[in-house]
């Protein structure tokens, strides 16, 4: 019978320190790629602080500038044109042309002053004006001397004004001021009246000689033209108002007395407002 004594190793256990339990066994390599994974596992753990730096790096790399302005010409196949200067666009603008009929019985009446027409139209708004005696119009086109953008609305509503019937010096005031307007009614839009009283009607919008059509105009600073059925209002947007309330009185009925005495107290109040 065979005794096998075996003989203590004389070397000293190993002892675990901390720094052994720290460290990590790299990963066994399982799969083709890997090897490069464990690679980078371990220059991670023995550099990290490089590590993130260098990451950072890489982020600030790949941010975009948002202030600076994107190249999309290259992307987009529109054509890029140059911003246009300042004063490119003054004398490129499309003349404008607006025609303003004329009724036959004011024809003698235009031919007769159409030198203090066609002259503010020409000096004060820069406007070319021709009358044309075929159609009966008066024709207007903005020019190269015209400096307001309403300058041909204002004319056309001067040449409209006179072949209302207005005067031409009143009718001026259309392109002196900016708060005129016009108004035209007829009598039928508000009362339905026939024969004999819409006669009346028009009579005492009338007056005799023109009297009580004169107080309307004095106490509302307005001017009024009564062309058969159709009243036509001159003046700025209050005052027009207050004279056509007062027309409407005359028309529905009233007697003038009482519209007088409704036209005293609005006109102390304008006073008053005035002041």
């Amino acid at each position: 019978m065979v005794v096998a004594h075996s003989e203590p190793s004389t070397s000293a256990p190993q002892k675990k320190t901390r720094r052994s339990i720290g460290k990590k066994k790299p990963a066994k390599v399982t799969r083709e790629g890997g090897e490069h994974d464990a690679e980078m596992a371990e220059a991670t753990s023995q550099n990290p602080v490089t590590d993130v730096l260098h990451d950072a790096g890489e982020d600030d790399e790949l941010m975009i500038d948002t202030d600076a302005p994107l190249d999309v010409s290259n992307q987009t196949a529109a054509p890029a044109f140059p911003p246009l200067p300042a004063g490119a666009g003054e004398g490129t603008l499309k003349s404008e042309t607006r025609r303003v009929p004329i009724p036959p019985h004011r024809m003698t009446p235009l031919k007769k002053e159409w030198i203090n027409i066609f002259g503010p139209l020409t000096e004060m708004l820069g406007l070319q004006v021709r009358m044309n005696v075929q159609r009966r119009s008066v024709e207007m086109r903005t020019s190269k001397h015209t400096k307001e953008v309403g300058a041909l609305q204002k004319g056309a509503d001067f040449v409209k004004a006179f072949a209302l019937g207005f005067d031409v010096n009143d009718a001026i005031a259309l392109l002196r001021l900016d708060d005129l307007y016009l108004d035209s009614f007829e009598i039928k839009d508000v009362k339905s009246l026939h024969g004999d009283h819409l006669a009346r009607a028009i009579g005492r919008i009338a007056g005799h000689d023109g009297k009580t059509k004169f107080t309307i105009e004095n106490a509302s600073r307005t001017r009024i033209i009564l062309a058969d059925t159709k009243i036509h209002i001159l003046g700025s947007f209050q005052n027009i108002k207050v004279a056509r309330d007062a027309i409407v009185s005359l028309i529905l009925g009233s007697p003038p007395g009482k519209v007088y005495a409704g036209l005293r107290t609005v006109a102390s109040r304008m006073r008053q407002r005035s002041l």
